[in-house]
């Protein structure tokens, strides 16, 4: 290496050092690299290159105090530092510290709108660029100044445009569609979409799914590679023109970006066009920008076709939501559910709740005595929901494990394991990669909530968290009376900085509960302990959306005009709950206190999302996979037609119901089209 050279001959020269730890930090040697710039800085203290990329190595290993302190030197040091002020913005997002928000965005905005004009690499991330109040035609470029770096990068190869198949006679009439990810394994994107490949129909298609990481040895990978039938590992083709290549030779008919810029993308492979038609679907929460990309898989809730001019793809628009989650397959077991009565008698559905993949055999061992109803019948025609409700003995014996902090205990012959010891008991069942094999138990008091309160919950990072969201919370609360709000942390140096915010702004004491963030299966099961989930509208809930909505959890959402904004409105809509879309900042306020306020109302409610999650298409892989492999065929046609590339809205079921809004400081107004 030049820079070892370099070092030999001037042991004292600094810029050698931040170098060096640059091109290792590309390798993932982050130890290496750490190391280099912190003697970059030992040698000269004033380098402000070296404290910013040694803030960058802390921010990627989540130690993101450190990473603030060293980003607030470099700019000390260098205050005109676009790079470091902008990672240092996002830090101080991760953790909600708000102090002199306005000022920062506005700061933000500025740097940007001066990097695009002067046609330099903007500091802001693609993918944090719907955290601020940029407009969409700077998000765009944003991202289009990421799909050119790509481009630039891979016209260094010469590479001679491939070869593609006119037709389908290679592939025996078969669509061949290839899925490139780097989270085949444990990652949010597999937990939602693992089931996907295995429900084609492979007697019309054939799938690749080529994995630009190493095998993980975890059932994610295991059940791709099992089901999709060709699961190719890229991560051992480090070349993006031989990996470009091996999807060329494999006849590729259609190429799906599952990363857009997400950690592990290599969009290079995409530039080089190795397949003719490639889309981008499901684990990037924007456009890519890149005239590489010819379609985005979303759907007519998400994506407006008014705000199409958002996208550099076309729309191409599924029949529900764009969105899926495989929680049938992971979370059979929270299909349904049995309760406790609590230790002062009092029944209720989302106190103390028993899970397990087989309900009645575990009644025929510990039998209900009582039935709680949650709801009458519905306007649908619907029975009512009755909840099997345990004895008092168990419940006492079961409430009192849980005080004891024991880890399990057995009635009648029957282990019930204490739902915070799921790690210790069955470590893959805690992943998400097995069913739990015990009845599991899981209550309030394990998180420190109280039995009789409305509790509000947000289950996600906290980075998507802003001041209006946090004040319509803290409005919310106030307006229910013995509410409280229940957030994670995650991380755990952002609870004092949103605990002092929420006081600022009026929360009353001990109304705010924090708990840890815990492992998936744990992090779905509690989230049925809350009465309603209130959705981010800077950024929504996604993934999380899906693990609540699957814990019988109805959410309020409020949709902007990002695609990252309207996710969870689509995701209600084909749930068939709308109501819990809100038009404005006041009717989200007013939807989530009348569900605190209104008993019945609440009840119905949430009797309606336990029903609609097994009934609505929104759990349902196969339907979903069949209408997604319609909407690729409708690709490929057009293809094969000579017709080009254009918006494909006419398999969606219906036309998307809400106007798209804007969100202006945090507040949505109704665009005007």
């Amino acid at each position: 290496m030049h820079y070892k050279e370099a070092i030999r001959i001037a042991p004292t020269f600094a810029d050698a050092y931040s170098n060096m730890g640059n091109t290792l930090k590309e390798m993932q040697d982050i130890q290496g690299a750490l190391q280099c710039y912190q003697r970059a800085i030992q040698i000269n203290p004033a380098f402000a290159d070296a404290h910013s990329n040694l803030a960058s190595i802390h921010k990627d290993s989540g130690n993101i105090p450190e990473a603030i302190t060293s980003y607030r030197t470099a700019l000390k040091l260098k205050p005109d530092f676009p790079d470091a002020y902008c990672n240092l913005a996002h830090c101080l997002q991760i953790v909600c510290d708000w102090t002199d928000y306005e000022m920062r965005m506005k700061r933000l905005v500025a740097i940007v709108a001066d990097q695009l004009e002067k046609n330099r690499l903007p500091s802001v991330h693609p993918h944090h660029s719907m955290l601020y109040p940029l407009s969409h035609a700077f998000r765009k470029a944003i991202a289009g100044r990421h799909g050119n770096l790509c481009l630039e990068k891979i016209n260094v190869l010469h590479k001679p445009q491939y070869p593609y198949p006119k037709d389908l006679s290679a592939s025996n009439g078969k669509l061949r569609i290839g899925y490139v990810s780097s989270d085949f394994g444990n990652h949010p994107t597999s937990h939602l979409m693992q089931s996907v490949p295995g429900k084609h129909n492979l007697d019309q298609v054939e799938i690749f799914c080529y994995a630009l990481s190493p095998d993980d040895r975890t059932t994610f990978r295991s059940k791709v590679a099992r089901e999709a039938v060709h699961l190719i590992d890229l991560s051992e083709l480090p070349c993006n023109g031989k990996a470009a290549d091996k999807i060329n030779s494999d006849g590729i008919h259609i190429l799906v970006n599952m990363n857009g810029y997400t950690k592990g993308a290599r969009n290079e492979i995409f530039a080089l066009r190795p397949a003719p038609v490639q889309a981008m679907w499901l684990g990037y929460p924007g456009t890519s920008g890149a005239p590489f990309m010819d379609y985005i898989v979303t759907d007519g809730t998400t994506s407006p076709v008014e705000l199409a001019n958002q996208y550099s793809e076309k729309l191409a628009f599924m029949r529900d939501t764009f969105f899926i989650g495989d929680h049938w397959n992971m979370f059979p077991h929270l299909s349904e559910k049995i309760i406790l009565e609590n230790k002062d008698g009092v029944k209720k559905d989302n106190i103390a709740v028993i899970n397990t993949v087989n309900v009645n055999s575990f009644l025929e061992k510990i039998p209900a005595v009582d039935q709680l109803v949650i709801s009458g019948e519905d306007n649908e025609g619907h029975p009512p929901i009755k909840v099997p409700v345990l004895d008092s003995s168990a419940s006492v014996a079961l409430n009192n494990m849980v005080s004891q902090g024991q880890l399990h205990v057995s009635i009648n012959g029957i282990s019930i394991v204490n739902g915070l010891a799921v790690n210790q008991i069955q470590p893959k069942a805690a992943t998400g990669e097995e069913v739990p094999t015990s009845p599991l138990i899981t209550t309030r008091s394990m998180y420190g909530l109280p039995d009789d309160a409305i509790v509000y919950c947000n289950f996600n990072q906290l980075y998507k968290i802003d001041p209006a969201t946090l004040q319509m919370w803290v409005s919310i609360i106030q307006r229910v009376p013995n509410s409280v709000l229940w957030l994670l942390r995650f991380p755990a140096t952002g609870e004092p900085h949103l605990a002092d915010a929420a006081a600022q702004l009026g929360m009353p004491a001990g109304r705010l509960i924090f708990s840890p963030v815990a492992s998936k299966e744990e992090h779905v099961r509690r989230g049925q302990l809350a009465d309603v989930c209130l959705d981010t509208p800077l950024c929504n809930g996604h993934t999380t959306g899906m693990d609540v909505l699957w814990a019988g959890t109805p959410m309020v959402t409020l949709p902007g005009e990002t695609l990252a904004s309207r996710v969870a409105a689509s995701q209600l809509e084909t749930l068939g709950c709308p109501e819990l879309v809100a038009h404005s900042k006041q009717e989200y306020e007013d939807v989530a206190v009348r569900l605190g306020n209104d008993s019945s109302y609440l009840r119905n409610v949430r009797a309606k999302v336990w029903r609609k999650r097994i009934d609505s298409p929104l759990f349902n892989v196969k339907t979903y996979t069949n209408n997604l492999e319609r909407l690729l065929w409708e690709m490929w046609r057009r293809h094969e037609r000579g017709e080009g590339c254009d918006h494909i809205t006419h398999l969606a079921r219906k036309q998307q119901h809400h106007n798209a809004q804007i969100i202006t400081n945090g507040y949505p107004e109704t665009t005007k089209n």
